[in-house]
């Protein structure tokens, strides 16, 4: 990571309404990565792969107290890609991604405003436990979650218990839809389990589209393995289809650098007879802030309709 030194970032505290000038630092930390992977099917073939970005933060504490800190990812053509169609969109020649604000103490805890990629208390937590498979390149749809807008604030409380945390987000409305809500809590007092459920509202200018989120989750490590499980579901208002996801996986750690890990996926949705049903079996071996990765992903049911596909990968990452 290289550090860049700069005297008064009255930026930041002009964000807050405030000019007090104070010395800050900036920072910034990278990404690379390049594979090839192979998919089966009409769509099938080889192609690469490749990835890089950088993150930008800067911050520093105020005269009275407060620390404030900015960060802005530059991420070439990011979200360039739809899920459901595999097209590229006008973001291609973007090369802006995610910024945000945060301003915290240890007796308030943190507010965090994003202006691009901010996600809710729910939507911070739902990941799989098996990782998003479904997000690999098979034109799957994402399952519904609790809104995300730019000017999200997302709140995390100051220490109440030890070992839980809590959060929780407000999305103001817009485009003739409602504002939301949502909350977060993650326990992690017993050694080796960490455990956390979300709810979130989903306010949408879709008819059938609105309703809620919740998530619930757990992963226990024992020794050289780790098992995880996770459940999302979602339930519209009027006439709108309900929908879940349960995932689990399974972790083993070969050595420090080695790791081997198996992982499923069920995507339900009510009117469909047809499941979305993913699973995988991936490799892994960092040495000296490089990663090698190896998987093979088998997908059935995709967006609920009849068929099979499959594809393996190979990456290589690396962090700086």
């Amino acid at each position: 990571m290289n550090k860049f030194k700069k005297i008064g970032l009255t930026a930041l505290a002009g964000s807050l309404v405030a000019t007090t000038a104070y010395a800050g630092a900036v920072s910034v930390s990278g990404g690379a990565s390049m594979g090839v992977k192979n998919n089966s099917g009409t769509d099938g073939g080889k192609s690469w792969t490749m990835g890089n970005q950088l993150t930008f933060t800067g911050g520093g504490e105020l005269d009275n107290g407060l620390n404030v800190s900015i960060s802005f990812i530059l991420d070439q053509g990011d979200n360039a890609v739809s899920a459901t169609s595999n097209a590229t969109t006008t973001l291609a020649g973007a090369p802006f991604d995610s910024h945000s604000i945060t301003v915290s103490s240890d007796s308030m805890g943190s507010i965090t405003m994003a202006g691009e990629g901010g996600s809710s208390a729910q939507n911070a937590i739902d990941t799989t436990a098996a990782g998003d498979i479904f997000d690999n390149g098979f034109g799957a749809s994402s399952p519904a979650e609790s809104d995300n807008a730019s000017g999200m604030l997302l709140y995390t409380l100051p220490s109440i218990v030890d070992e839980l945390s809590v959060q929780a987000s407000y999305s103001p409305s817009g485009k003739a839809k409602d504002s939301s809500t949502a909350f977060n809590l993650t326990y992690t007092g017993i050694e080796g389990l960490s455990a956390s459920y979300g709810s979130g509202e989903l306010s949408t200018t879709t008819a059938n589209a609105s309703g809620d989120a919740t998530t619930a989750k757990a992963s226990y490590a024992m020794g050289s393995f780790t098992a995880a499980y996770s459940n999302t579901d979602v339930d519209l208002d009027g006439t709108g289809n309900d929908s879940s996801v349960s995932s689990f996986k399974l972790s083993y750690t070969v050595t420090d650098d080695i790791s081997i890990t198996y992982g499923e996926e069920t995507h339900e949705t009510d009117g469909s007879p047809i499941d979305e049903e993913y699973e995988s079996i991936s490799a892994s071996y960092t040495t000296g802030g490089m990663t090698l990765t190896a998987a093979q992903i088998d997908a059935s049911g995709v967006n609920h309709a009849a068929g099979d596909k499959e594809r393996w990968k190979l990456g290589l990452s690396f962090a700086f």
